[in-house]
């Protein structure tokens, strides 16, 4: 290969490299890290409320400078047994689909990150309007989701963004969630 093949062949790929975000490491709650891009900021509670309306409040939201893409863990109490997560796969994957009006799954895995079984799911969602009184466009969203369990405890790492900008985050979110620590 001549140079001139060489240099565009890396190109591109050095291209990719230096516009992928840097990550840095939070300590989420006192066992668990993740490592999120460094532009991400703590989301302020009445932003939680507002995106994360639930009863429970989450460990950690953390959002982009735009507040288009964003970082959550979840801390939730589980009644599974957590010896063989494998069984679990096809629980969680039917409640993601009952979530939304269409869901294209991109992944859906049992995977080990740094020591601790992860059930790993990445989809694209999409939400219709069903009522008849509004003619809203539908909501299609990127979402990289893994649970762990922890004792009694179930832990949900989310990332979420706008499908449009899928391409540009799906290899950050996969190094975020590749970066989960929990003791």
């Amino acid at each position: 290969m001549t140079r001139k093949h060489l240099f565009a062949f890396f190109l591109p790929l050095l291209l990719l490299l230096a516009f992928a975000p840097k990550l840095k490491k939070v300590t989420v709650a006192r066992n668990v890290t993740l490592s999120i891009p460094q532009t991400f900021d703590v989301m302020p509670d009445d932003g939680i409320a507002r995106e994360y309306p639930a009863a429970r409040k989450p460990l950690a939201v953390y959002t982009s400078p735009d507040g288009q893409v964003d970082i959550s863990v979840n801390q939730r109490p589980s009644t599974f047994p957590t010896n063989d997560i494998t069984i679990l796969l096809p629980f969680y994957k039917a409640s993601i689909q009952r979530m939304f009006t269409e869901v294209q799954f991109l992944r859906q895995e049992k995977k080990t990150i740094n020591g601790r079984d992860f059930l790993v799911y990445e989809f694209v969602s999409t939400v219709r309007d069903e009522r008849k009184s509004r003619n809203m466009a539908p909501v299609r969203k990127y979402t990289y989701i893994q649970y762990t369990f922890l004792k009694d405890e179930m832990l949900i790492f989310s990332f979420n963004a706008p499908v449009q900008l899928q391409k540009e985050w799906q290899e950050t979110a996969q190094q975020v969630m590749a970066s989960a620590h929990v003791k």
